[in-house]
């Protein structure tokens, strides 16, 4: 062959990663186009099995090692990635749903969601209900699809997981399963705890992977996982057409913080259940809700999954004395307390909620405002002290 261009040789270039080599980091691999070692390559029929590659749209061996360590957190058996945990909300529904079918959604349930299920799928048909997360709904002939959220949102009520989904699976109705809160550590999404109520597990269960597994707080990403095949052809259908694709720097990312996710769920739990019971005894908070807590909304359904595990999440009512204002100034006084949404990053944050116009159902909670409370990975008596000094705003 002819000498060739520079720009040629850039692109052309010979060398090639040797084969056998390997490390403790997951390769980079970016692409879109995937390039197929000659037309009958390219011709020759690819299963989705996360094993052969069409496009890089649908993945790439980074992504599909995430998928697969995701899969086995879970126990599940397919994994879908998706650019955020509201993608990972939406996929189910738009891939079950079809006009004449009901979704019923817990009343406590990621403001997202609701806003998909009030505003989008009407649109298209699909009618929905409100329930409160604490009981069995009652489920109708058009109940399609069944969301769970443990916990819930901003409330932090646990609900019924055993009883809803064991009626659910009586009628034959697909549940979806938030398992953020959880993240595949606190119980297992598809078999939950105690194993003396065995196939009582959800269909669907899925993550904001922002959260936990990523731990940095620069990271938006979901996961979609099922047991089922049928199921998850049905989801993967949907996925392929919406072109969820995914960042693979971003995929690096949660790849590296897969491994420290249980150290950290562990100690942000911890500190936690600490400060949760501590503001639970202050002369100035009404009512905090925790499910580890005693008292908490749904604390008896959290024990019947294993009660071994909760999340870095809580939630204070402070009495109804005190005025929104004096709230708000309480938070603007938090000093290593951020003021911004998600959690499970390295910063505690607080946020005040007006909890007048999220939901249907009565409040579990009589006035008063609510904060809630992301715990981060500081010291649990430097946040103390910091929620100490900056409860004097509230006078």
């Amino acid at each position: 062959m002819a000498k060739q261009a520079p720009s040629t040789q850039l692109i052309h270039h010979p060398y090639r990663a040797p084969e056998g080599w390997d490390a403790v980091p997951v390769p980079v691999a970016k692409a879109s186009t995937v390039l197929f070692k000659d037309t009958a390559d390219l011709h020759k029929p690819r299963p989705r099995d996360g094993l052969s590659y069409r496009y890089g749209l649908h993945g790439t061996p980074t992504s599909y090692t995430l998928a697969a360590r995701l899969a086995t957190l879970e126990h599940a058996e397919h994994c879908l990635l998706v650019p955020s945990g509201l993608a990972a909300v939406t996929l189910p529904s738009l891939a079950i749903l079809r006009p004449g079918d009901e979704v019923l959604v817990p009343d406590n349930v990621y403001g997202q969601n609701r806003y998909l299920t009030e505003s989008w799928l009407p649109q298209w048909g699909v009618t929905h209900r409100f329930y409160d997360p604490l009981k069995v709904p009652d489920l109708r002939a058009n109940t399609k699809l069944v969301w769970l959220e443990a916990a819930g949102s901003i409330t932090l009520e646990f609900p019924d997981l055993l009883g809803t989904l064991a009626a659910c699976r009586a009628r034959g109705v697909v549940t979806a399963l938030d398992n953020t809160w959880g993240a595949g550590l606190a119980f297992n999404g598809f078999e939950p705890a105690p194993k003396t109520h065995p196939g009582l597990g959800a269909d669907i269960v899925m993550q904001a992977l922002t959260k936990y597994p990523s731990g940095g707080a620069d990271v938006l990403m979901g996961s979609v996982c099922t047991r089922d095949r049928k199921l998850h052809d049905r989801l993967n259908h949907a996925h392929e057409h919406l072109g969820y694709g995914l960042g693979q720097n971003d995929v690096e990312l949660v790849l590296r913080g897969l491994p420290t996710m249980p150290l950290r769920y562990a100690a942000q739990d911890r500190v936690t259940r600490e400060l949760a019971s501590w503001m639970a005894g202050r002369a100035e908070v009404a009512q905090v809700f925790h499910p580890a807590l005693p008292g908490s909304p749904g604390h008896e359904n959290w024990l019947a999954v294993g009660g071994a595990a909760a999340a870095c999440l809580f939630s204070a009512v402070f009495k109804p004395e005190f005025s929104p204002a004096q709230v708000d100034a309480f938070v603007d006084a938090l000093q290593l307390f951020g003021i911004g949404y998600s959690w499970a990053g390295p910063m505690s944050l607080a946020v005040p909620y007006d909890m007048s116009r999220s939901r249907n159902l009565p409040l579990p909670f009589n006035g008063g405002t609510l904060v809630r409370f992301a715990i981060g990975l500081e010291d649990g008596n430097d946040l103390k002290a910091d929620i100490t000094q900056a409860l004097s705003a509230l006078r």
